[in-house]
């Protein structure tokens, strides 16, 4: 066999990474020390990498995938509330608020006296009754005991005089919908896009270039999830019910995000369309039309000034609150297209399986695999120019992209590099979609995603149980885990460690299967058949 012919041959670990991905073996494991407090014995264990994209772990990647799936099915077509109502506080909860009021009203007290000692102490004691009420099962934010030393500007809340109006409800706490006929029990389909910003062709990509607005595309990319979160509170307030929602976000082939949600319960076409048309979003920060400050001329981190200079004049550049504190009009205002899809569908029926697979095709990939299979030349231009905007477009009001726009963000330091940030909303891979691709309502299906994943696990444990198979329960509080320290011996290569995870895979599939036909194999009760119930002698 010749060199070349040898260079051909496949590597020992990619055929092990191939068994790895066709048994659903994780293969890229992350290595962890666990000691037994009881024992003192020490092992290495291998915990999934729990990807979510399949470039990088295909088997976590489906895996969650089929999770997201188990979440939305569950929770898409209930019939009953699923999340209790809350319960009611107990005397020791109310004692400890109590306890709190006191010492936040002797707080407020030392801090006009000027006791710095006493300040000290009763801070340090607030912070222990905080914690004592998180132990105690207390929930949401507690009142800070340090006011804000500036008040955030007041804006209007009067609805714009170009945005129709939507009639208002009282919204109830019922998160169900409607029965009709005294059997059907539908649910809502919704796809939400953006506006246009110019004529494009079949692949996505615009006719003119140069006449297509990239700077709004991007900066209503940035602010997709606030848009979003705007729109459910409109709809809620129309339907008057707590409407619930898994959805996910996802590129159209301009590069523009859109939404697809399962939405409990019927809405009428109609109220989707007008609470569609009616809802926008005012970004009220500093106008950032023009750029200031570019390639070798940026600003300089001042020590005396502890914050960010004019490079030839030593000038501060305007702080956050200036800039915010006496603007006229927004810097940009979000708004959803005219393109709006909504569908009823019955729980059960196979349209209904085949849309909650649609939600969740595209999640194991990320933004750019989806924009980029098959992309022409003319496609990667259009991605490459929506990306140049999107890295000179502010994500939030610490972004260090403000500073050449002449702005100091909020918590500016000298670690940042003007025009450079560090979040997702700027990296080429995203394309502005920074934040979660999935979202789900707090009372979708009365279950965090944690507890679907242990659902499964409880699922298969009670069929090996029920065919005979018992698997030793571990007590995990006596477990201490931590990361494996660099360069010890005692840690199994990928290869060996991959070939040990593809024959434990096995195993558990064997005797998965085992009880499958063990079960299966059980004589059933015979059907009771008569007409009539049978008496008893």
């Amino acid at each position: 066999m010749t060199s070349a012919e040898r260079a051909r041959l496949p590597l020992s670990l990619d055929v092990i990474k191939a068994a790895a991905e066709q048994h659903g073996v994780c293969t890229r494991p992350v290595m962890r020390e666990v000691v037994d407090l009881d024992t003192g014995e020490v092992r290495i264990v291998a915990v999934r990498c729990n990807s979510t994209q399949a470039s990088k772990c295909p088997a976590c990647a489906d895996r969650n995938r089929r999770s997201r799936m188990a979440q939305c099915r569950e929770g898409w077509h209930l019939d009953h509330e699923p999340v209790a109502e809350r319960e009611k506080p107990t005397a020791d909860q109310v004692a400890l608020v109590t306890y709190r009021s006191d010492l936040t009203a002797e707080y407020r007290k030392a801090e006009v006296e000027g006791a710095v000692d006493q300040v000290d102490d009763l801070r340090e004691a607030i912070s222990e009754a905080d914690s004592d009420l998180r132990r105690e099962g207390v929930r949401g934010n507690l009142p800070a005991v340090e006011r804000p030393a500036r008040t955030a500007p007041v804006r209007s809340t009067r609805r714009r005089q170009d945005a129709p109006n939507l009639p208002r409800r009282k919204v109830d706490k019922r998160t169900v919908g409607r029965e009709f006929a005294g059997k059907y029990r539908p649910s809502t389909f919704i796809t939400l896009t953006l506006d246009t910003y110019g004529k494009v062709r079949s692949d996505g990509t615009p006719v003119d270039p140069s006449s297509y607005d990239y700077r709004r595309a991007a900066r209503d990319a940035v602010h997709f999830a606030s848009l979003l979160d705007r729109w459910w509170q409109n709809l809620r307030r129309v339907v008057g019910f707590d409407a619930q929602y898994f959805g996910t976000v996802e590129p159209q082939r301009r590069i523009t995000p859109h939404a697809h949600f399962a939405v409990r319960g019927s809405i009428p076409h109609q109220v989707v369309r007008d609470v569609t048309a009616a809802t926008y979003l005012q970004v009220w920060w500093p106008d950032h039309d023009e750029i200031k400050y570019s390639g070798t001329r940026m600003p300089v981190w001042d020590m005396r000034a502890k914050g960010f200079v004019d490079p030839d004049t030593n000038v501060p550049l305007t702080l956050w609150a200036d800039a915010v504190a006496n603007l006229d009009a927004p810097a940009h205002v979000a708004e959803f297209g005219r393109q709006v899809h909504s569908k009823g569908i019955l729980g059960g029926t196979e349209e209904a399986g085949r849309h909650v697979g649609y939600l969740t095709k595209y999640l194991v990939k990320s933004i750019a695999e989806v924009v980029e299979v098959d992309a022409s030349a003319r496609v990667s231009d259009h991605a490459d120019r929506l990306a140049a905007e999107l890295a000179v477009t502010p994500c939030s009001d610490r972004c260090a992209v403000w500073l050449i726009y002449g702005v100091q963000p909020k918590g500016a330091n000298s670690r940042m590099t003007p025009g450079r940030c560090r979040s997702k909303a700027h990296r080429r891979e995203t394309l502005g979609l920074p934040g979660r691709r999935v979202l789900v309502s707090r009372r979708w299906s009365g279950k965090t995603l944690a507890e679907h994943k242990s659902d499964r696990a409880a699922f298969v444990k009670e069929a090996l149980a029920a065919a005979g198979i018992a698997k030793e329960e571990t007590d995990r509080t006596r477990l201490v885990w931590s990361p494996v320290r660099a360069g010890d011996p005692h840690v199994p290569g990928r290869a060996e460690l991959l070939m040990q995870m593809i024959a434990q895979r096995l195993k558990w599939r064997a005797e998965y299967e085992q009880a499958q036909a063990t079960l299966a194999a059980l004589p059933r009760p015979a059907p009771d058949l008569s007409a009539t119930p049978a008496i008893a002698a």
